[in-house]
């Protein structure tokens, strides 16, 4: 699957933010890794010139963790965030360990595992599992 023929991910090339500040978290690495076919909207991690551009489209407001802010764009499809979830790593460490995927920086998918191990929302606990089945997949493979 090409990513950028997804809708979502059209929305966030055509903001033009700096491919250095900022990387896709949430549920969009499953999406980059073709583990789920839709998202319901992509969350983006940013920092530096990618926040403040973000910031120049919309204004921020509180994340729903109560853990710094975010803007919403294209009636929520993108949520951008100045930092990830409370107990995740901070921006600069995230972004800088982003896997590029078609050109586009991700969370690894075992940072996603983590996460999704703590919220274990339904639609986490499922993702957990698919996560899971392929990061199995691939130490098979090594072998």
């Amino acid at each position: 699957m090409n990513l950028c023929d997804h809708p979502l991910v059209g929305k966030l090339t055509s903001l033009g933010l700096a491919r250095g500040d900022f990387v896709v978290a949430g549920s969009g690495p499953l999406l980059a890794h073709g583990l789920r076919s839709s998202v319901g909207d992509l969350d983006i991690v940013a920092r530096g010139s990618a926040w403040k551009r973000a910031i120049e489209l919309a204004d921020p407001v509180p994340a729903p963790s109560g853990h710094g802010q975010m803007v919403l764009l294209f009636d929520g499809g993108l949520e951008i965030f100045d930092r990830w979830l409370p107990g995740s790593a901070g921006p600069d460490e995230l972004i800088d360990g982003a896997e590029w995927v078609q050109g586009l920086p991700f969370c690894p998918l075992r940072e996603v595992l983590k996460w999704k191990r703590t919220s274990l929302r339904q639609k986490d606990r499922e993702d957990i599992l698919l996560i899971q089945k392929h990061l199995d997949g691939e130490v098979l493979d090594l072998e």
